[in-house]
């Protein structure tokens, strides 16, 4: 059971402000006199009331989930169980757990995950969606509509029609809700749960500037001395395969400066996730504002942008830049995109490849004419 007694989460404050000014479906009350004080409930005992009716619940998230999601599938459960007892709860994966580091969380946690595609949806069971929206593209199938939405995604999703919904893009990770949804209900966390939001958020919120608010930052606080350290630390240096490094290879090779744009080509990568990698990895050049790395995985044409200034809206620009072709969506400093091709030709590669590149450069206002290698060619260190 994920729970142990905490004497200290009233005390608290900087956490417990979490769940205040959001937009939450409004609850009918009965009339109150004109002289009482309304009682304001808290966002995570709208959520339980609005899952109480039903026997099971399957939580899902985006395709090829990361650790916020994860995390917040395990906070959600821990919340579940302990109030609303007796009730099957499902934790799914849609896709693949792709990263390294995502694996050995999976592992190292003991995360039981089920393909959602195994999972049987009847009228007795839930649905909660993390960490993403309803037809935002980042999903397999959108065929069951979700009971409940939590999420920090400016990405718009189509909610209408979902009974709760806690979405809000001013936080820097989903996992920060759900730990406000535990402090919420007096629930505390073992080392395991505790490790799991702490590398949720972190993994959410690095970077610089970063997309973090003051919950953020006191759901780290709250979080760090109940963590396991040394398992986060397994986590985070998880050993890596070479293909990996054949990747980050193929990636430099294949990087270009356009004024302050570097645009990467990864080719064809052995897990989706690296892509995104790749453009942490670029954004730090001392050079440029812009990242943006593509790379094929499984038919699809995957793109991930960043950049290293704040109010550029980066999902606001990858979506223009695929829009007719794909779907996109992120935040102001992180985004990501995907195009499905019809084939995966090299000459269907190369051309969808190139109108992504004139597309970027057009929407940045960049010169195309501007391009340019960003390393030179090097010798081969003789055997």
């Amino acid at each position: 059971m994920e729970v142990t007694a905490i004497a200290d989460a009233k005390r608290f404050s900087p956490i417990r402000s979490i769940g205040r000014n959001v937009d939450i479906p409004s609850i009918s009350n009965p009339p109150i006199e004109a002289t009482a004080v309304p009682t304001r409930r808290h966002c995570s005992e709208r959520f339980l009331e609005t899952i109480k009716p039903f026997d099971r619940v399957v939580l899902v998230s985006h395709v090829n989930p990361d650790p916020d999601a994860l995390a917040s599938m395990m906070g959600l459960e821990c919340l579940i169980r302990n109030k609303l007892p007796g009730k099957t709860i499902i934790l799914t994966v849609d896709g693949i757990i792709a990263r390294a580091e995502n694996q050995a969380m999976v592992k190292l946690l003991a995360i039981p995950l089920v393909p959602v595609s195994h999972v049987n949806i009847d009228e007795s069971t839930a649905i909660v969606m993390v960490d993403s929206q309803p037809f935002t593209g980042r999903r397999a199938s959108e065929a069951a509509r979700p009971h409940a939405v939590l999420d920090h995604h400016e990405t718009p999703g189509c909610v209408e029609g979902v009974p709760f919904q806690d979405i809000r893009p001013q936080f820097g990770a989903t996992s920060t809700i759900v730990t406000g949804y535990l402090l919420e209900q007096n629930l505390g966390v073992t080392p395991r749960l505790a490790t799991a939001l702490l590398y949720g958020i972190d993994s959410e919120t690095t970077g610089y500037p970063r997309e973090a608010c003051s919950q953020d930052d006191g759901a780290l606080i709250w979080l760090f001395p109940r963590a396991d350290k040394d398992l986060l630390a397994r986590i985070k240096n998880t050993r890596l395969p070479q293909s990996y490094f054949a990747t980050f290879h193929h990636a430099l090779s294949n990087a270009y400066i356009y004024e302050d744009v570097v645009f990467s080509w990864c080719g064809p990568v052995p897990q989706p996730d690296i892509i995104a990698e790749l453009a942490d990895f670029f954004i730090r050049f001392e050079k440029v504002t812009w990242s943006v790395c593509v790379g094929v995985f499984d038919k699809n044409l995957k793109i991930s942008a960043r950049v290293s200034a704040v109010g550029l809206h980066s999902g606001e620009m990858l979506r223009h830049v695929v829009e007719g072709l794909g779907n996109a969506g992120g935040h102001d400093k992180r985004a990501g995109g995907q195009i499905v091709l019809v084939d995966d030709s090299p000459e269907t590669i190369e051309a969808t490849l190139q109108k992504v590149r004139e597309r970027l450069l057009v929407e940045l206002e960049v010169e195309e004419s501007s391009g340019q290698r960003l390393l030179d060619a090097r010798p081969a260190i003789p055997s």
